[in-house]
């Protein structure tokens, strides 16, 4: 892909390197903000570093980050912070936390999130749901979605469209971005169970959400033949969060108590086999005294560096916990875990996006 697309990139962008180095070892490795103000420095470097290969390839090197919502009470409304924590080595804690969009006028939530595009839906003057790209900054509204329960976003491999797996209590839906058609109805089994407030994961290319409170049962949707099964689970208390770790799909849920995080990985993905790797103990009495009471809301974040870390979320604080139940570090502002959505940020283009209704670029609701 390199040598094809280096064909056509123009000599002598660095005096000192060669081109192939410059696009495909430098550029290419640069967060968007800093490649966007790389493209001003010239008209070679440009045209570089706009081809679809150069784009695709740029967003396969952006690191997938947990995300976290802030929202601010202003004259003129409720804005909503989206911000992403790099918990990567070498940061301290005051540099994890990377905004990545400010949304303004209305009272956004984010619901779903794939392949650097985020799906968010309005509270307030009747906005409903609508799709951003914060690397980019476009925004539209998607007036279809209204009266749906959003379950996840997925890009559907047959066509290369982006599509939105919908529900309501009588069936399950498929919306395709930019078409001018109504979501299209599909088959599934125990419709009455899809609708839940948890965001699905995607692995394996498919769908994955846990169904409800002290279920057993995963419910899986196979984003390219677009059909539904059930796969087993291990048998959790409450509520229980889904994510990807280290090519398994795993699982997450706290105890009765809500002292203790059990999680659970797939040791044989195919004959549902799982096993639980680690049970951290949280010190729930001592973080209350100091940071405030736990509000329910928890992340499971990968990291190399210690397998596994925790957001909490304790009074006005975030936290950050280890496997040991440690302390790591803490940020004074009220964040909101997010059911494990992620964000991996992409300067690709969709043809979709000037075919909505209200699509903008860097302006309102983008602040």
């Amino acid at each position: 892909m390199a040598e094809a697309a280096g064909a056509a990139v123009p000599a002598h962008l660095h005096g000192g390197l060669p081109d192939e180095i410059v696009v495909w070892e430098i550029l290419v490795r640069l967060p968007p903000k800093s490649l966007l103000r790389c493209r001003a420095v010239c008209p070679a470097w440009r045209r570089a570093t706009s081809t679809r290969d150069f784009l695709l390839a740029h967003h396969a090197r952006q690191p997938s980050l947990p995300l976290l919502c802030g929202y601010d009470i202003e004259f003129a409304g409720v804005s909503l912070d989206v911000i992403s924590l790099d918990h990567r080595a070498g940061l301290g804690a005051v540099d994890q936390l990377q905004p990545v969009a400010r949304l303004g006028n209305s009272f956004f939530r984010l619901r779903a999130s794939c392949d650097g595009l985020l799906l968010l839906s309005s509270l307030y003057r009747n906005l409903g749901f609508s799709i951003c790209n914060p690397a980019t900054r476009q925004y539209a509204r998607l007036p279809q979605l209204d009266g749906f329960a959003v379950l996840g976003i997925y890009p559907h491999s047959p066509t290369g469209e982006y599509r939105l797996l919908l529900a309501k209590s009588d069936a399950s839906y498929v919306f395709t971005l930019g078409s001018d058609q109504p979501p299209k109805r599909i088959w599934c089994p125990d419709s009455e169970n899809t609708v839940c407030e948890l965001s699905s994961v995607l692995f394996h290319g498919s769908l994955h959400w846990h169904e409800q409170s002290g279920s057993n049962m995963v419910k899986v949707f196979n984003t390219t033949t677009e059909l539904f099964r059930r796969m087993g689970a291990p048998s959790v208390p409450g509520k229980a969060n889904l994510f990807e770790m280290d090519g398994m799909l795993g699982m997450s849920s706290f105890n009765d108590a809500a002292t203790t995080i059990d999680i659970w990985t797939t040791q044989d993905y195919e004959s549902e086999v799982w096993a639980i790797k680690y049970r951290v103990e949280l010190p729930v009495a001592q973080l209350t005294v100091k940071f405030g009471k736990f509000d329910g809301k928890w992340n499971v974040v990968p990291s190399r560096d210690v397998d596994v870390l925790m957001l909490v979320n304790f009074g006005n604080w975030l936290l950050q916990i280890d496997m040991n139940g440690k302390l790591v570090a803490s940020f004074h502002r009220v964040l909101h875990c997010t059911d494990q959505l992620r964000l991996k940020q992409s300067l690709v283009p969709h043809s979709f996006f000037p075919t909505l209704e209200g699509y903008v670029v860097n302006d309102s609701p983008f602040i």
